[in-house]
């Protein structure tokens, strides 16, 4: 089956000046509360909170969720050490997208969770040098016990210690169509909602051998990098990331911080307070630049805002906005 994506924006099946196309990314901060157990009640507890903003986008746009799986990829691999971090991927994939399915149903939301494949090349430098964190911390005597042990590669993160593993880029989502499929059927005709939850902590990272059969590879996709790529392929109007922090700040956590309104990628990518931004933001950053400069269109958006300001942001009043045109370069958020 072929797509046009540029026949369907125009059906009037789909009105593009009402409902948009929003891929929203919910970081780990929605599953698991900081100092709270990774239980299964505690993690439908903590999404519950998050439901009634997700339901309010959904309501007048068509919503793709996607989500991270850092915590809950992190235990499944203390329990089993042995097995590949893409089986472990898809294993937390299908974990999370139960608890969404549960919590989106309990407001009468119809969730499709997706095991999701994405294909990476096993030949990027990042297998030589790991750098992405996944799990939980620890001190410096039970890191050097799980090097020892697990034959884990572990960094400082902060005062703590945390595993690491190597993250390729995203090159090709190979359940892409089926995601089509499923925003081409009655998805598309509201008031139906049906949310697809797909590329789960970025999917699970894949590779084609020489016979071209499919092999799971031992790595770790970002999500939000993966995210970016689906907003990008299917076309979406918005793609916004769900954080704990708020939006981009310069100066962040100093007397003189101030946080970004509207900012282009240009920006972001000649400062400090951007493309460099240390710690978990800089990622985040890096994709809603990918996003924005892959698109042939002006209108697309970006936002990287806080889950509790989710009604804020879509009115443009909370989070950072970032497009490719805004006067000066940046616009400063005043309160």
């Amino acid at each position: 089956m072929v797509f046009d994506d540029n026949k369907k924006r125009k059906n009037d099946e789909y009105p593009t000046n009402k409902y948009r196309r929003i891929v929203v990314a919910v970081g780990g901060n929605a599953l698991q509360r900081r100092g709270e157990k990774l239980s299964y009640d505690n993690q439908l507890k903590a999404l519950m909170e998050a439901i009634p903003s997700l339901k309010k986008i959904s309501d007048n746009n068509q919503l793709i969720l996607t989500h991270g799986n850092g915590p809950q990829i992190g235990v499944l691999a203390s329990e089993r050490n042995n097995m590949k971090l893409d089986i472990l991927g898809a294993e937390s994939q299908g974990h999370i997208g139960y608890i969404f399915s549960q919590a989106l149903g309990t407001v009468g939301i119809i969730a499709i969770p997706i095991i999701t494949q994405v294909h990476v090349d096993t030949a990027d430098g990042v297998f030589e040098n790991p750098t992405k964190y996944i799990g939980q911390v620890y001190n410096k005597t039970e890191a050097e016990y799980l090097e020892q042990t697990n034959m884990w590669i572990m960094k400082k993160d902060k005062e703590y210690w945390r595993r690491v593993v190597a993250s390729p880029p995203p090159l090709q989502i190979i359940q892409l169509d089926a995601i089509r499929v499923l925003l081409e059927s009655n998805y598309c005709k509201p008031p139906m909602r049906m949310i697809p939850i797909v590329c789960g902590g970025g999917g699970s990272p894949i590779k084609y051998d020489e016979s071209g059969a499919i092999k799971g590879v031992d790595a770790v996709i970002d999500k939000d990098n993966c995210g970016a790529l689906l907003a990008n392929e299917i076309d979406a109007d918005v793609f916004i990331i769900l954080t704990d922090g708020g939006g981009i700040y310069e100066n962040y956590d100093k007397p003189d911080q101030r946080e970004m309104a509207e900012v282009t990628p240009e920006y972001l990518i000649n400062t400090d307070a951007g493309i460099n931004y240390p710690g978990s933001m800089g990622p985040k950053i890096r994709a809603v630049i990918n996003f924005i400069q892959r698109s042939a269109r002006d209108d697309v958006y970006a936002v990287i805002g806080d889950l509790n300001d989710t009604i804020e942001i879509l009115s443009m009043n909370a989070g950072t906005i970032i497009k490719k045109n805004v006067i000066g370069g940046v616009k400063w958020r005043t309160k």
